[in-house]
C-alpha cells in the first residue's frame, strides 16, 4: 500500500510539472510585460519614392540646364517653323526665337514688324511692376481718422483691386486683405459707445481718367475691362469668386458701401453707431490710420495677372509701377513706366508704342523682336522681380489661360504641353503667343509668334502658334 501511494504521488508530481510548463509558457511573459513593458516598436515606414504621387507637380522654376546643350541649326529650324505657321485662311504671322543663353537669333520672319500685340503687352506690365518695386512689396488699405475732422472715416485705397469681401485670407491672393476684417479692426479702435460717424471715400491715389479713350466701347460692356480705381473687390468683377462675367462701373464705391456695411454691423455690437452713406472724398493731411490690411506681394499679383490675363488687374499694377517710378498714378504715368522698364532691358525703342497695360488699346505697337529681347531679359537677369516673370507664365495644357492648349486634341501641338511657358493674347484681328521652352536637348529658348490679319480664323492661328512652340520644344534640329 505504501509503494502504491509513493506512485500515486509522483505521478501527480509529474502531471503538474507538465501543466506547469506550458501554463508558464503564456503566463509568465504576460505578468512580465505589465511588470516591465518592453520599449515600443516603430511601425514601419514606406519611404517617400515608393508613395503614388496624388497630383502632377508644377514647377516653378526653370531647372539649372547644362551650358554645353547644344542649339538648333538656324537652317533646319526655319524650314519647321515656316511650315508649322502657315495660314490657310487671311492673316500672317511675324516671329521669331532666340537663344537665351548668347541671345543668338535662330529664327527670324519679319520679326520687327510692330502690330498690335494683345495680351502679350502684359508681359510689360509684369517686368515694370517687378522693376521699379521688390517681389514682397504689399499694397495697403487702411482707414484714417482726423481730429479736424470728428466723426470722419476716411477708406483709403492703396491700390489694391484683389480685396476680399469679408475676413482676411492669408494663404489667397485675392482676398489676401479682407474689407470684414479691416471693418472689424476699425471698430475696436473706435471707443464703446461714440458716433455717429461717416465713411468717406478716398480713391484719390490713382489720377486722371478712370477709363483709357482708345478702349472699345464693346469691350467695357462685356466685362473685358471697367473704370479703374485705387480698390476694388476681386478686380472689380460682380460676383466675386469668379474670373468673367460683367464688372462694376465703379468699383471703389461698392467697395466702400461693402466695408461700411461690415463696420456697422461690427460697431453696433460695442454701442457705436455708423450712419450707411458713404461720401466721396480725400482725406485731411493730418490724418492717422486707425486700421490698415495688406494685399498679396505683388510677386503673386502679377502671377495671377499673367496666369488668368486680368485686364483690370494690369491697369491697377501699371499705375502702382508709375507711382513706384516716381510718375503720376495715372494712364500716361502707367505707359511711360512699361516704356522705362523695357528699354532698361534693352527692349529695341523703334516703333515701340505703349497705349495701355492690358492689350486692349489700338495704339499697342510692339514687334516680336521686342518682346523677345524683353522675355531673354528675364530669363538671364539676376533680380528676383525679374526672374519671377520668366517663372510665372502660364505653362502649356496646365496652368492659367494655357490650361486647355497643346492638349491631347490638338496633335501637332501636344509636344508642348508641360514645357511651353507662355503668354497668350487674342483680339478680333490679332493673336500671340510669346514665352520660352527648353529643348529636347536642355537648351532654353525664348520665342514669339505674333499674327496679323485674321478674319474669323482665330482658331487656325492659334493652333498654329502651339505648334511652333511645340516645335521647338520637340526640337533637336540639327
Amino acid at each position: 500500500m505504501r509503494l502504491l501511494r509513493l506512485l500515486t504521488g509522483l505521478l501527480l508530481v509529474l502531471a503538474m510539472a507538465a501543466l506547469a510548463v506550458p501554463l508558464a509558457t503564456h503566463l509568465v511573459p504576460g505578468v512580465l510585460a505589465a511588470v516591465d513593458p518592453p520599449p515600443p516598436v516603430e511601425p514601419p515606414v514606406t519611404p517617400a519614392l515608393q508613395i503614388p504621387p496624388t497630383a502632377v507637380a508644377v514647377p516653378d522654376v526653370v531647372a539649372p540646364l547644362p551650358p554645353t546643350a547644344p542649339a538648333p541649326d538656324p537652317a533646319v529650324l526655319t524650314a519647321q517653323l515656316d511650315a508649322a505657321l502657315q495660314l490657310a485662311g487671311p492673316g500672317s504671322f511675324a516671329g521669331t526665337v532666340v537663344d537665351s543663353a548668347d541671345g543668338a537669333v535662330l529664327y527670324a520672319r519679319e520679326a520687327r514688324r510692330a502690330q498690335p500685340p494683345a495680351s502679350n503687352i502684359k508681359l510689360f506690365t509684369a517686368v515694370a511692376a517687378l522693376t521699379f518695386a521688390q517681389p514682397g512689396r504689399t499694397l495697403t488699405t487702411s482707414v484714417l481718422a482726423s481730429d479736424t475732422m470728428g466723426g470722419a472715416l476716411y477708406l483709403h485705397g492703396g491700390g489694391d483691386v484683389l480685396l476680399g469681401s469679408g475676413a482676411s485670407d492669408p494663404g489667397a491672393v485675392v482676398g489676401r486683405a479682407g474689407l470684414g476684417t479691416l471693418a472689424a479692426d476699425t471698430a475696436a479702435a473706435l471707443p464703446d459707445g461714440s458716433g455717429p460717424y461717416s465713411v468717406h471715400l478716398d480713391d484719390t491715389l490713382f489720377e486722371g481718367a478712370t477709363l483709357n479713350p482708345t478702349w472699345a466701347t464693346g469691350d467695357i460692356e462685356a466685362g473685358e475691362i471697367a473704370p479703374l480705381h485705387a480698390l476694388a473687390v476681386n478686380s472689380a468683377w460682380l460676383e466675386e469668386g469668379r474670373s468673367g462675367g460683367p464688372r462694376s462701373q465703379d468699383a471703389a464705391l461698392d467697395a466702400a458701401r461693402i466695408f461700411t456695411a461690415a463696420l456697422a454691423v461690427a460697431a453696433a455690437e460695442r454701442g457705436i453707431e455708423v450712419r450707411p452713406e458713404v461720401e466721396r472724398s480725400a482725406a485731411p493731411e493730418d490724418a492717422e490710420p486707425l486700421a490698415a490690411v495688406e494685399s498679396a506681394p505683388l510677386e503673386d499679383q502679377v502671377r495671377r495677372m499673367l496666369e488668368i490675363s486680368d485686364n483690370y488687374l494690369a491697369e491697377a499694377l501699371a499705375r502702382t509701377a508709375a507711382l513706384d517710378s516716381g510718375r503720376p498714378g495715372s494712364f500716361g504715368g502707367g505707359t511711360e513706366a512699361l516704356t522705362a522698364a523695357a528699354a532698361r532691358l534693352g527692349v529695341p525703342q523703334e516703333g515701340f508704342l505703349v497705349g495701355d497695360a492690358a492689350g486692349l488699346s489700338v495704339r499697342n505697337a510692339v514687334s516680336p523682336e521686342q518682346l523677345a529681347v524683353l522675355l531673354r531679359g528675364t530669363t538671364t537677369s539676376d533680380e528676383q522681380g525679374l526672374a519671377a516673370v520668366a517663372e510665372s507664365l502660364p505653362i502649356a495644357g496646365a496652368t492659367g489661360t494655357l490650361a486647355t492648349r497643346f492638349t491631347a486634341d490638338d496633335a501637332p501641338a501636344r509636344a508642348g504641353a508641360g514645357v511651353v511657358r507662355a503668354k497668350t493674347g487674342t483680339l478680333n484681328a490679332v493673336t500671340g503667343l510669346s514665352g520660352h521652352v527648353v529643348t529636347t536637348d536642355g537648351r532654353l529658348l525664348v520665342f514669339s509668334f505674333l499674327a496679323l490679319g485674321l478674319e474669323g480664323n482665330t482658331g487656325e492661328a492659334r493652333s498654329a502658334a502651339d505648334g511652333a512652340a511645340a516645335v521647338l520644344a520637340g526640337c533637336g534640329c540639327r
